[in-house]
């Protein structure tokens, strides 16, 4: 744990070490925020990244949103998707759970190109696949949407759990 004010000090390189793994797997964006500093709160920082997000391209988008695992996956994800995956108890499928959210995975990519994504923070394995099952009949606008805004949740809890004050 850190202060606002640690943060506000970081030079860029350390800036992105400690904060380039809050969007997953694009530290990019830690490198942006960076020259927007002093952040007044943990909160302005979040808002300075996200706005970073939003006003990224496209491409950049699809870059973002494909660093993010498949939700209950048997492979290696990074540390915080891991911890926030066995926090919704996706780390404890059975064979027949790991089958049905394999398969909506599957079927996910396929119509969007990019993994599901879901801040699963206070969120039930079954609360997880009752939104697999209901997003998947999204249109590619409203679910961009969507990935969007779950990534801004999941990038807040991060955040917030990393910077004290």
């Amino acid at each position: 744990m850190t202060t606002i004010n640690e943060i506000n000090e970081l030079d860029r390189q350390a800036f992105v070490a400690v904060l380039g793994e809050i969007f997953e797997h694009s530290p990019w964006i830690a490198s942006s925020a960076w020259e927007m500093r002093p952040f007044v709160s943990k909160e302005a920082l979040h808002e300075a990244m996200a706005n970073v997000v939003r006003e990224a391209s496209n491409d950049q988008l699809i870059e973002l949103f494909r660093a993010h695992p498949d939700l209950g996956t048997r492979l290696a994800v990074a540390p915080y998707s891991a911890k926030e995956q066995q926090g919704a108890g996706l780390n404890q499928l059975t064979s027949e759970e790991f089958e049905v959210f394999s398969e909506l995975n599957r079927k996910y990519v396929e119509q969007f190109g990019f993994p599901f994504i879901l801040a699963v923070r206070g969120k039930s394995k079954e609360h997880i696949l009752t939104a697999m099952e209901s997003r998947i009949h999204h249109s590619m606008q409203e679910e961009t949407t969507q990935a969007l805004s779950e990534i801004e949740k999941i990038t807040k809890f991060r955040i917030l759990d990393l910077i004290t004050g």
